[in-house]
């Protein structure tokens, strides 16, 4: 007979705390247990599923390329779990948000916005996903989330009123990193970024050799690694500027840098009709950053 196994949820929870908070410490602080304990709640989640889910050689906490997979499926059993909950021992009194957003770019900025709405509306739980981009879009079409931001390297017409333009470009400690003799070094975030991807795809298609020297869990690790002179990094020209990461103008080896398009969306049939107007107020607050409403240069091939 095959044994069957079965991952207590409060292993997940622990995960996801240690993901969204980005600390141990601050994980065991929020679960009101201690480091060690929550250290070994992580090894024996490992060792239940027989894989590693955080990169030891890099800095900070950085999942690899298993682990985010393990976070997504955490994240959706969670939620399963929480729902079944609130339909029969919590009565399904309270209405329950669920978000998503596009930890590669938004998430400082919603999260500020979703606390204030939060306070406007107490008797509401939210339930706040924090993932790269194509995973929010894809878990917000299959009904995952009731309210999305994220972003795309393409355009939608569908989404004219909340959506904003992002220009990208690239950075360094110094231009000279960029002009050396070799391969490019590059510096990314995680294996399903939508910059990692992009910037991959630009250099290619310019014919620019590169390696990845560094790969990261986050903006912030990024823009550190970037500081350190590790190498160049793609990103959006407002975090990068609001992060005091030098920004090169003009690269000689680089190829030219378009934008993305960030959007909120909102799940059809979703059940608040406060959806809309908190949609409209976290475009509002995008564009106010310096997101414009259309692209201001004329697009080309290459992406970033």
């Amino acid at each position: 007979m095959v044994e069957m196994t079965n991952i207590p949820t409060d292993l997940l929870r622990t995960l996801i705390a240690v993901i969204d908070l980005r600390s141990f410490t601050r994980a065991a602080q929020l679960l009101g247990v201690t480091q060690p304990a929550v250290s070994a709640q992580i090894k024996r989640l490992q060792l239940m599923l027989g894989i590693d889910l955080f990169d030891k050689s890099a800095p900070g906490v950085t999942l690899t390329a298993s682990g985010e997979v393990m976070v997504n499926y955490a994240r959706r059993i969670l939620a399963l779990n929480d729902q079944m909950l609130d339909a029969t021992t919590r009565g399904g009194a309270a209405p329950r948000l669920r978000v998503g957003i596009a930890v590669d770019y938004f998430e400082g900025v919603v999260l500020d916005v979703l606390t204030a709405f939060r306070a406007q509306h107490p008797e509401l739980r939210m339930q706040i996903s924090a993932t790269y981009s194509a995973s929010v879009l894809r878990d917000l079409r299959r009904g995952d989330y009731d309210l999305a931001v994220a972003a795309s390297e393409f355009e939608d017409p569908r989404n004219e009123r909340r959506r904003w333009f992002e220009p990208s470009a690239w950075a360094a400690a110094s231009p000279a990193i960029a002009e050396g003799d070799g391969p490019m070094r590059l510096l990314v975030v995680g294996e399903s970024s939508l910059s990692r991807r992009l910037s991959v795809a630009a250099l290619e298609q310019a014919g620019v050799e590169y390696e990845i020297v560094y790969v990261g869990g986050s903006f912030a690790g990024l823009s550190e690694a970037t500081r350190a002179g590790l190498g160049v990094a793609c990103w959006a020209r407002r975090l990068l500027r609001d992060a005091g990461v030098p920004i090169i103008e003009n690269p000689r080896r680089l190829p030219k840098v378009p934008g993305v398009w960030g959007g909120v969306y909102v799940r059809e049939g979703a059940p608040f009709s406060e959806l809309d107007t908190l949609a409209d107020t976290l475009a509002a607050r995008m564009r106010a950053l310096g997101g414009a409403a259309e692209e201001p240069a004329l697009r080309v091939a290459s992406h970033c």
